[in-house]
């Protein structure tokens, strides 16, 4: 009997897209009687069965399916043979209709005598553990799997990855990558997904060092891919392999594989991590320009904090007044205030201390502070005793402020300023 012209729609779209792990089951097939089965003699449908089953496909190839459905299942046939193929077609026309439960119910009917042709048999249990799979019955699944190789003596690539997958789904993460390493071995050219079932599962076992192996791998199997070195390049941070992890994200930035703003972000963090600060604001910064990275409050303020930690203070209290502008953060602008008078920017340090005051910081005693000190450096007396006089309201700059304020005082006198 001709098989049916049109793929079931799930078989169309099964295909793997996810993390699975699982232990490869282990198939014990009798290989005896494997050779027996497929050298015994083709089977063919009773003369009154098949006339009917030829009207039903007669039906379904002019799209009537339910009609084709009905005249199957009025069939009443005698031997097991024609049982089990009946059975298959409408397991198949079911599958088409995307009821699945019937699909899978007829197909088991179909597998459970071992009646079919060695081909149709093995091709069912396969087709089965697709139907089971897609359903979300993933024990069944596997099983079906495991019977098809029982069945036929044959171990495939692609059912190893779906047994590996139908694991991860069951959250047995210690039993995917016996299955998916068993696919990548059978599979005649690199599969990813096949790696990334198992790095999945290294993941969820947190066995972190296992899936950079993975990773490493996968960079070597497909270099010109940008996915696996950046990919690669955060796994590193996982295991606090700071060096490697930076090393594997310049030649991806080199290469312009950066496709999200977290790959420039992960850059930034090897860099400070490696104690390049200079590097990560740099690259932080052209990332903004360009557009690469969003010109949000938290990543200018990044950038400042990079440029402050590669002690770049003037670009540092630039970037944190500009941060501070999104929301009027007070403490922005302090840091941008002392940042500029210690490189002695003293003008420019009043406008940010005094903006920081103005918004209500709550690091008071330090902010007069130095606002007097900027006012004592400008010459400005009055005010810079005015400052340090407010800084000893701060139980935390009250002493410091004390001596400050003598200080001041005195030095406003020799200048003949009274205060």
């Amino acid at each position: 009997m001709t098989h049916l012209k049109k793929a079931t729609a799930l078989a169309l779209l099964m295909s793997l897209s996810g993390t699975v792990y699982s232990t490869a089951a282990v198939a014990a097939p009798d290989y005896a009687k494997i050779e027996e089965r497929k050298n015994a003699k083709t089977k063919i449908m009773g003369e009154r069965t098949g006339k009917k089953v030829v009207k039903a496909f007669d039906l379904y190839n002019e799209d009537k399916v339910d009609e084709a459905i009905a005249l199957l299942k009025e069939l009443e046939p005698s031997s097991d043979f024609d049982k089990a193929t009946v059975n298959r077609y409408l397991g198949s026309m079911y599958a088409q209709k995307e009821n699945y439960a019937e699909a899978i119910k007829y197909g088991r009917l179909a597998i459970a005598p071992d009646a079919l042709n060695f081909k149709d048999q093995a091709d069912l249990y396969k087709l089965l553990g697709d139907l089971l799979a897609g359903t979300g019955k993933f024990n069944d699944a596997i099983k079906s799997y495991n019977d098809w190789m029982d069945f036929t003596g044959e171990e495939d690539s692609k059912v190893y990855a779906r047994i590996a997958q139908g694991y991860y789904e069951l959250k047995q993460y210690n039993k995917v990558v016996e299955p998916a390493d068993k696919a990548i071995e059978l599979e005649k050219e690199p599969n990813k997904q096949y790696h990334m079932i198992k790095i999945g599962a290294f993941f969820e076992l947190k066995q972190y060092q296992e899936a950079v192996k993975v990773g490493e791998t996968l960079v070597k199997l497909f270099p010109e891919d940008p996915q696996m070195w950046t990919r690669l390049g955060s796994f590193y941070m996982q295991t606090e392999q700071y060096s490697k992890g930076q090393t594997v994200m310049e030649i991806a930035y080199k290469k312009g594989y950066f496709e999200k703003e977290n790959h420039y972000k992960i850059l930034g963090s090897y860099y400070s991590l490696n104690e390049i600060p200079y590097k990560a604001a740099i690259v932080f910064e052209k990332a903004i320009k360009e557009g690469k990275i969003e010109r949000v409050k938290k990543n200018v303020t990044a950038v400042a904090s990079y440029f402050h930690q590669a002690k770049n203070l003037i670009s540092a209290a630039k970037y944190y007044e500009e941060a501070a502008k999104f929301d009027d953060d007070a403490e922005l602008y302090r840091k941008a205030g002392s940042l500029l008078l210690s490189k002695q920017k003293y003008s420019a340090a009043v406008k940010k201390l005094n903006k920081a005051l103005e918004l209500g910081t709550d690091k008071k005693g330090m902010t007069y502070s130095d606002l007097a000190e900027a006012y004592l450096y400008q010459e400005k007396y009055k005010k810079a005793y005015q400052s340090i006089v407010k800084a000893q309201e701060d139980p935390r700059t009250r002493k410091f402020a004390r001596g400050w304020a003598t200080f001041i005082k005195d030095k406003a006198q020799r200048k003949g300023v009274k205060i």
